[in-house]
């Protein structure tokens, strides 16, 4: 099981937000770039990285601290980068400066052709993100509720060839709530490609009850506020998820 840590980047900070309000944004470091190599040295094996300007804009906003990060990473740590990414032409330059997966959120929705295009130019690379009330997928910043259903998106996701599905419940995100393991659980069981579930973590019996259920086709938890704040020793929760992998 991955246990992924989240670095948020608004203004060039490191931030989580509440249930992905912009103006409800708790700044958690002024260099992104060392929170990474902080991430890194207490055991991570891959890092999710959100541009939350970019997905607000539409296009990437903090270029320049992304490369700072993958810099400061070098081959060490894998990177999956979200927010703003909306065209070939950027996947390719995030690609080419070294960030491992792409993750595509609200233009795979509305823009599924460029979701199959992406697929086939970057085959293993792309990740697509889900985000979901009640079954029913959100985009845009969730701030807009389509009536498409989340399980029959993925299931024709997942034929397009993309790398894995990140499932996230809204409600819980940023709200330290604990996971909808039972939602992501029966996306999980859907598909052949991996879920990473997203939203709500909060302490280490998540991560083990996540562990727990790796078999179902869930192979990694991001989390966010849990490890800024405390309520998750992150180093305790990789050591877990390792000694479970054993086992």
């Amino acid at each position: 099981m991955l246990i992924i840590p989240a670095i948020d980047i608004k203004d060039g900070h490191c931030v989580r937000l509440r249930q992905g309000d912009m103006a409800d944004a708790t700044v958690y470091s002024e260099d992104p770039a060392a929170m990474a190599r902080h991430w890194l040295s207490q055991g991570a094996r891959r890092l999710h990285v959100v541009d939350l300007n970019g997905a607000a804009a539409g296009i990437p906003k903090n270029e320049t601290v992304i490369k700072d990060i993958v810099q400061a990473l070098g081959d060490e740590l894998p990177v999956q980068l979200g927010g703003g990414i909306r065209d070939l032409d950027t996947i390719e330059r995030f690609l080419d400066f070294g960030v491992s997966y792409v993750v595509i959120g609200t233009a795979a929705v509305k823009n599924p052709g460029f979701l199959q295009d992406a697929c086939t130019a970057f085959s293993g690379h792309i990740i697509v993100a889900l985000d979901a009330r009640d079954g029913k997928v959100a985009v845009e910043g969730w701030s807009k509720m389509t009536g498409h259903d989340v399980v029959d998106l993925a299931l024709k996701f997942q034929d397009y060839g993309v790398e894995a599905i990140i499932y996230t419940d809204i409600g819980r995100d940023g709200m330290l709530t604990g996971v909808n393991v039972d939602a992501t659980v029966k996306l999980a069981r859907e598909l052949r490609i991996p879920v990473i579930a997203s939203g709500g973590l909060t302490n280490i019996k998540d991560v083990e009850e996540l562990c727990h259920l790796e078999s179902e086709g869930i192979n990694g938890v991001i989390t966010g506020r849990a490890i800024y704040q405390g309520t998750l020793d992150f180093k305790q929760a990789v050591v877990l998820s390792e000694k479970l992998a054993k086992k």
